[in-house]
């Protein structure tokens, strides 16, 4: 982290918001400014020696963001920098909105976790259940990824978890719903899948009768303040701020354009947002900010919702230090006996996550706008293994920083 001094040089403001004794704040100023500059510029040589093209990382505590770097480039072509302002694609995080909206439906009156899917949703009366009937499974099974529908969103293409050319209507969903089958007995394992969360974004345009963009932003961006989210095209007056991503061939970065259409799976991974909006969505998953915005938070959804929400539905793997499960719309990461909370996305080739703790009000959020292609040299990011890396660091060197009697420390913004 750079020092007070030359903050005060570049004109930076420097805000310290005491909230305990000054030794104790020297030390914890002094710990997440240590722990941070660590791990930062650990991630920026990375991100350099790979060649990636752009990237932004952040780290808040009760709602505030402490620090937040930025790297590279949003769009090449312009000689666009990253900045603050600067707007991801955030991909399956946005299943984490599509497991709210269901626990505000629940909330309302409207379901029960436990409900058959194919009670909302008949056509789905067509998949073939080698292992019972179809409405044996749950929005409860959905929401934990449970349910024995396949991972990759459609039942063709060669595999692969997402296309480039989404259909676009429900009725082309239901298409291909006789083509489609039940893996595994329902909720007797994990298995990720696309498919599911799009059956529960039909749910919701069931029982609201609006569309599933149109719900979520009338009933959680809009009133937790993510004025600048949006999902799929970007609006005419956000486009100077948008990223562009990059597949890296051989250290070459290709622009794959700055918007696609994600079509029916917008439920599933289509959110568009800067990280100041996806610091306001972290500071409602925390509990965190001002009395007033607290009790905001509370009409969005309650605080024992989403504690509900965060209960483990059922676990995926123990690897090292680390032990994963999950819960309903969200992954739950143990690692060395803490909970974190949290999700990733990957679409295109904009790779990110986000992870709370909850207990001590702290989060983080990462962004990049790049991905190697597999097997074009040693000059590309493998932007998965790099998102694995620095989610181990933050968990091992910044986020127990504030197990411990703590306060806010400098909000610094600084770009790399």
């Amino acid at each position: 982290m750079v020092s007070s001094a030359s903050l005060r040089a570049s004109g930076v403001c420097v805000c310290i918001l005491s909230l305990l004794p000054n030794s104790l704040l020297s030390q914890t100023n002094s710990g997440f400014d240590e722990a941070w500059a660590r791990v930062s510029s650990e991630l920026q040589d990375t991100l350099e020696a790979t060649g990636m093209v752009g990237a932004s990382w952040a780290f808040l505590n009760d709602g505030r963001i402490l620090a937040h770097e930025t790297f590279g480039f949003a769009d090449l072509e312009t000689s666009r920098l990253v900045d603050e302002a600067t707007i991801y694609h955030w991909g399956s995080i946005t299943k984490t909105l599509t497991g709210i909206a269901i626990f505000q439906l629940r909330d309302r009156g409207l379901l029960g976790l436990d409900d058959s899917v194919v009670e909302y949703v008949p056509e789905l009366a067509q998949v073939h259940n080698p292992f019972g009937p179809m409405d044996q499974i749950t929005l409860r099974h959905l929401l934990s990824h449970s349910s024995g529908f396949r991972g990759p969103t459609w039942p063709w293409g060669g595999g692969e978890s997402w296309h480039p050319h989404e259909p676009t209507g429900w009725d082309q969903v239901v298409a291909m719903l006789p083509y489609t089958e039940i893996l595994f007995p329902p909720g007797s394992r994990w298995s990720y899948s696309n498919p599911g969360i799009i059956f529960l974004g039909r749910v919701i345009e069931t029982l609201s009768g609006e569309e599933w963009e149109v719900y979520v932003e009338k009933n959680i961006l809009r009133p937790l303040g993510m004025h600048r989210s949006y999902f799929d095209f970007t609006p005419y007056h956000l486009l100077p701020y948008r990223s562009n991503n990059y597949t890296i061939r051989d250290g070459m970065p290709t622009a794959n354009g700055l918007d696609f259409n994600t079509g029916i799976t917008v439920s599933n991974g289509g959110l568009n947002a800067p990280l100041k909006d996806m610091a306001r969505y972290l500071a409602f998953l925390t509990d965190s900010g001002s009395e007033e915005e607290r009790k905001t938070f509370q009409t969005v959804l309650a605080r024992t919702s989403i504690e509900e929400m965060w209960k483990e539905e059922v676990p995926i793997q123990e690897a090292g230090e680390l032990r994963e499960s999950m819960a309903s719309s969200f992954f739950l990461e143990e690692f060395r006996g803490v909970r974190y909370v949290g999700h990733t996305g990957s679409q295109k080739a904009f790779f990110s996550f986000v992870y709370v703790h909850p207990e001590s009000k702290t989060g983080a959020i990462v962004a990049f706008n790049s991905n190697g292609q597999p097997g074009t040299g040693s000059l590309r990011p493998n932007t998965r293994a790099i998102l694995n890396w620095f989610r181990e660091m933050l968990f091992s060197r910044v986020f127990p920083v504030f197990r411990e009697p703590r306060t806010v420390p400098a909000v610094v913004w600084k770009r790399r």
